[in-house]
């Protein structure tokens, strides 16, 4: 299993969650783990996918922020590891 983090932030509309699952489950990527939250307006996702069926991750964070400026939000992955690296205290 290769676990990677996807966030999404921006001002909420209407079928982000959609778009972004509706990709993932094209391009094989499970849904590990999902938390969202709206507050006053503006809407985060943080999830954690297995992309070890995924041939390119760059191909796939490439595609994802291409979605994610169609519906006006940003869409950002990260690898497990760098993200553990990066927020260690």
């Amino acid at each position: 299993m290769k676990r990677t983090i996807i966030t999404v932030v921006g001002k909420d509309t209407v079928g982000i969650i959609a778009k972004v699952c509706t990709y993932l489950a094209q391009n094989g990527v499970n849904i590990l783990d999902i938390s969202q939250t709206i507050v006053q307006g503006f809407f985060n996702m943080m999830m954690i996918v297995d992309t070890g069926n995924v041939k390119s991750f760059e191909n796939l964070s490439h595609e994802l922020e291409q979605i994610g400026e169609e519906i006006g939000v940003v869409i950002k992955c990260q690898n497990e590891e760098i993200f553990d690296r990066m927020h260690r205290i």
